[in-house]
């Protein structure tokens, strides 16, 4: 999708305002920067790039690999090295295994529940990591994951802070060659590594550049926005509150 639809805001602009945003809330909350999981694709890095512009070293990437493929760990350290980011490895797959092997035992996991247990794997991670640095915890979803539910509840949803979360996903790619990302990272096809050869836009059964256009204008094709909707529907619970009883019982 060329970055001059009319629904892409300007790039530079953008980059400047989430710069601001970052900047006043990290030091409201007294905190020395932030952390990110570095994935190897494009949200993270754009992400880690624009935390790196407001606080240098107290921006810090966590590289987290958990049983994935080593393609994604390297493009991560490839970001980081290119952008000078403080960052570390983190292994999670000894603990994975451990930790489904003992689920497995009371009840047999199925493929997605193991999958999703990799995203919050994660983020126990990061939580631990900002914890005991005093940093705040960066998340990278963004608009069109947002609307969509294409995310993992209590998983990469859970962060201190979204600065992509008002951007549609042409919007972060036009942000990223803003920035001068690598052109690979900036086309690699969009995946949560959840599982060997998984992508987004095959999961989701269209394309980011059909979702970012009906999310923007309401214009898809009928059979897309069909799709989109039953996805905005069913994900519904994972953008409200979580519900709790309300004992209406006289004293």
């Amino acid at each position: 999708m060329s970055v001059n639809e009319e629904y892409v805001r300007d790039p530079g602009k953008a980059a400047a305002c989430i710069e601001r945003w970052l900047a006043s809330l990290v030091e409201r909350a007294g905190a020395k920067g932030i952390v990110a999981g570095l994935s190897g694709g494009l949200d993270s890095a754009v992400v880690a790039a624009l935390a790196v512009r407001v606080f240098k070293d107290g921006a810090l990437g966590l590289i987290m690999p958990c049983r994935s493929d080593p393609a994604d760990a390297a493009d991560a350290l490839l970001v980081a090295e290119r952008l000078g980011m403080p960052h570390r490895t983190i292994e999670l797959t000894p603990a994975f295994d451990v930790l489904t092997s003992a689920m497995d035992s009371a009840v047999p996991l199925s493929d997605m529940a193991r999958a999703n247990i990799k995203a919050r794997l994660r983020m126990v991670t990061l939580y631990g990591v900002a914890q005991s640095t005093s940093r705040l915890v960066c998340g990278t979803g963004n608009r069109s994951e947002w609307e969509t539910g294409y995310f993992t509840k209590h998983g990469d949803d859970s962060s201190d802070l979204l600065p992509l979360r008002d951007l549609l996903k042409c919007e972060v790619r036009a942000i990223a060659r803003f920035l001068g990302l690598p052109e690979h990272i900036i086309e690699k096809p969009p995946s949560a590594g959840l599982w060997t050869g998984q992508t987004d836009e095959g999961e989701m059964g269209f394309s980011y550049g059909e979702l970012d256009k009906y999310l923007a204008i309401g214009n898809a094709a009928p059979e897309t926005a069909l799709k989109i909707e039953a996805l905005r529907a069913k994900s519904e619970h994972k953008r409200l509150p979580v519900p709790y009883c309300k004992c209406k019982i006289e004293l």
